[in-house]
């Protein structure tokens, strides 16, 4: 479980939204079964009376959404500025974003209706949502791009966020991805690991992947490995005290290569085996081999039937 006290002793208060499809059901039930006091969309107006009375002993998570009644993005603003001003609340704006096709591809196998397009297609009710939601996008405080995330995937990166399970102060993502695919959202450190030698060009090693150990030893007779290993392990080193000193509970760190598939998985593996022997509490994600895994399968669905990959 969770701790009740954030930081200068504040209890969380997380503010989570996004569009209709992109994963709000498995986000608000994996801050739950953290710990957290949930209310699924809570009407805006009644938030001054919510946290005017005894303050929260817990951590408190509100799903906000457009099937409120007052819902709009000037009130999720308000309601943020708003929760800033109570002494006790540590409040953060959680969105979860998605791509539109995502979402129309969502809408399609799960043969749902969007709330603001009752009509068989809701590519129009797609759209005038994500654009309704622009202006509160751009302040949040933390975004999760849901595009890609199987509904286990996004219960972990929810907790890992703000609901950590150990007493370590910190916990650390290590993640690999393909530069042609572009950069991680969210990601803190992006490291190029181009430079290394490619296991692509060995025919040998092409179909494997970074998790296989002839590739990994490829890799590693490049004379550049090595001492770029060790300058990240020391900058890690004398950065994480640091992050824990900021009151920063989740740190991204992300190494990219061509394809996704063999440098930047090696380096991920590498990097987070070192974190865990040192005392850090790591998870790790693997962006397109994630990818190359969810396309080849039949597309998960989220135990109410929300479909979120």
């Amino acid at each position: 479980m969770t701790s009740a006290k954030g930081p200068q002793g504040k209890v969380p208060l997380v503010l989570l939204t996004g569009p209709s499809g992109a994963g709000r059901s498995t986000a608000i039930k994996a801050l739950e079964d953290a710990g957290f006091e949930t209310i699924d969309n809570l009407p805006l107006g009644l938030l001054p009376r919510l946290l005017s009375g005894q303050p929260p002993k817990r951590p408190m998570a509100l799903s906000l959404d457009v099937r409120n009644r007052d819902f709009s993005p000037a009130a999720i603003i308000e309601a943020l500025e708003l929760v800033d001003e109570f002494p006790n609340v540590a409040p953060e704006l959680l969105y979860l974003d998605c791509r539109a096709e995502v979402l129309r591809r969502r809408y399609n196998e799960t043969r749902r209706n969007h709330p603001l397009d009752r009509k068989e297609d809701p590519n129009a009710g797609i759209q005038r949502e994500l654009t309704l939601l622009e202006d509160v996008q751009a302040r949040a405080t933390v975004l999760m791009d849901t595009s890609e995330m199987t509904p286990h995937e996004l219960r972990h990166a929810v907790q890992s966020r703000f609901a950590p399970h150990t007493d370590q102060a910190i916990g650390i993502t290590v993640q690999s991805f393909s530069y042609k695919r572009g950069l991680p959202q969210g990601a803190d450190l992006v490291l190029d690991c181009r430079f290394l030698h490619n296991p692509h060009w060995r025919d040998e090693l092409r179909d494997m992947d970074g998790g296989d150990a002839p590739v990994g030893a490829y890799i590693a007779t490049d004379p550049g490995f090595d001492p770029f290993v060790h300058s990240i392990e020391m900058a890690l080193e004398h950065a994480l005290p640091g992050y824990v000193r900021e009151g920063r509970n989740h740190l991204q760190v992300a190494f990219g290569c061509t394809g996704g598939k063999h440098r930047s998985v090696f380096l991920t593996e590498t990097i987070a085996e070192s974190l865990a022997n040192r005392g850090w509490r790591v998870s790790i994600r693997h962006r397109e081999l994630n990818r190359y895994a969810v396309l080849s399968a039949a597309p998960p669905v989220a135990e109410d039937g929300e479909q979120i990959a």
